[in-house]
């Protein structure tokens, strides 16, 4: 078994909570975002970051706002929808479920 292979579906698994909890903070643009994702230290590319974004706005957990730029064409920014706000809200219930599953195992056995 590869280790890489696990830590790339580990971060896969993740990617979808910590752009939520990005957005959930302020609206961004996708290069922002990479940004941010990438000063966390989770990589994460324009390919992998755009269909993701699509899929959450037509889950209608996202929305966006076209939003003048001086250095260039509108850029489409994202903001969390009331439904991805509850939606997170979830997500970061299991989070801390499944934080404290591992810290159990980790600390008793």
């Amino acid at each position: 078994m590869n280790v890489e292979n696990v830590k790339s579906q580990m971060r896969k698994g993740i990617l979808e909570y910590c752009i939520l909890l990005l957005l959930e903070k302020e609206p961004s643009y996708t290069s922002d975002i990479i940004q941010k994702l990438q000063a966390a230290r989770l990589i994460v590319v324009e390919g992998t970051l755009y269909p993701l974004l699509t899929r959450l706005k037509n889950s209608g957990l996202l929305n966006y706002q076209w939003v003048e730029s001086t250095q260039g064409p509108p850029r489409k920014y994202y903001r969390l929808t009331e439904g991805g706000a509850a939606f997170l809200k979830e997500l970061e219930a299991s989070w801390q479920e499944l934080n404290d599953t591992i810290n159990h195992i980790t600390n008793n056995y």
